[in-house]
């Protein structure tokens, strides 16, 4: 297991802050001595950092977090400026440029406008600079909605080709229980599936100034097995722990498929990280063995479920019977016809409806499994 080329080092608003819910600019000094020491090794690195809004509400002279989105939005206005310069000022003194770079889900749902955001982010680092990422919080709700940039760490992994992605947070890593409950509860060290189980123990809540928990972390390493892309969770104030990380030491859990496994592309890691879905659908057991034992397409007659409203082309996700989500896909179906042709067999839909209407709900080729 050789050093990353490129690293994707996704920071919480609970480990960048204090006790008083202010930017920690001692700590920010001391991740950046790690990044400045990744990049004289050779390894490119990509910062997401949340804590926008939490630095906001320092500077707005809120003591909790607000509670509603036009606060919130002006939280993270104020704030982001002081998150980046903080950023930029410590790296500035080491030789290194500091690139902001500011993403809404909307910037990267359009295919073209993905590229546009790989293209920005691969010549940043190609010019020596480390990009900070963040969600563009004033214009946009997604972050509130998906948990501390867990998955928008994902989706820049994913769109850069990291070798390795990073979520630092205030916990260890993922436990075999909630350890602030269960004084029996053990770190996991190594997770090749995300299964039923996981998902169960996976908690719950975060801190008061984050909006993510360790479920939000686990959909994002998910994510990243897909992609063939290693995922760490770890502690983000132990010392040195980016420069154990990328050596290749035992820390936190480390989510890795196995070797040979697989691995998505590029085209539809975009469907999955990028594309909100609109809906749901959900498959009977033969269906859910086909999708994932044979690779198969999703035919109509799998389908037992389904909910949400959506047209055709739009991305939904795929479920099992239990509710565990499968993956995500392009569906040939609006919400209104797929409620009408589910557990039909194409040729009785071709019969009654024309053999242009007799598709797959979702085809191989549209589908992420996770």
């Amino acid at each position: 297991m050789g050093v990353p080329k490129l690293m994707v080092v996704k920071i919480g608003s609970s480990t960048l802050v204090d006790e008083h819910g202010a930017l920690d600019r001692g700590f920010i000094r001391s991740l950046c001595d790690q990044v400045s020491s990744l990049v004289a090794g050779g390894t490119r690195v990509v910062v997401v950092s949340s804590g926008a809004a939490a630095a906001g509400r320092d500077v707005l002279g809120f003591s909790e977090r607000p509670s509603d989105i036009a606060t919130l939005q002006a939280c993270a206005s104020a704030g982001q400026a002081h998150l980046t310069q903080a950023y930029a000022d410590v790296l500035a003194e080491r030789g290194i440029p500091c690139g902001q770079v500011l993403l809404t889900r909307r910037d990267v749902m359009d295919r073209d406008a993905f590229l546009n955001a790989r293209s920005t982010l691969l010549r940043l680092l190609e010019l020596g600079a480390v990009p900070v990422v963040n969600e563009n919080d004033t214009v946009s709700t997604a972050e509130f909605a998906f948990g501390d940039n867990d998955m928008l760490g994902a989706l820049v992994a994913a769109l850069v080709g990291a070798e390795l992605y990073v979520i630092c947070s205030d916990v260890e890593g993922l436990y075999t229980a909630n350890p602030q409950e269960d004084p029996t509860a053990t770190l996991i060290e190594r997770v090749s599936e995300v299964d039923h189980h996981l998902s169960e123990i996976a908690g719950g809540a975060g801190t008061s100034f984050g909006t993510g928990g360790m479920s939000s972390k686990l959909r994002a390493a998910r994510a990243m097995l897909a992609a063939g892309i290693p995922t760490v969770i770890c502690r983000g104030r132990r010392e040195g722990v980016l420069l154990e990380v990328a050596s290749g030491a035992l820390v936190g859990t480390r989510f890795e498929a196995p070797l040979g496994s697989p691995h998505e592309g590029g085209r539809k890691l975009w469907i999955g990280l990028a594309e909100v879905p609109r809906g749901t659908i959900v498959l009977d057991e033969g269906a859910t063995r086909a999708v994932l034992e044979r690779g198969a397409s999703i035919l109509p007659v799998g389908v037992v479920s389904s909910s949400g409203g959506y047209a055709v082309g739009d991305v939904v996700n795929v479920c099992a019977d239990s509710g565990d989500i499968i993956g995500r896909g392009i569906t040939r179906y609006s919400s209104d016809d797929m409620s009408r042709v589910r557990g039909i067999k194409l040729d009785v839909i071709a019969r009654f409806l024309g053999e242009d209407r007799a598709q797959p709900a979702v085809h191989r080729d549209d589908l992420l499994v996770f």
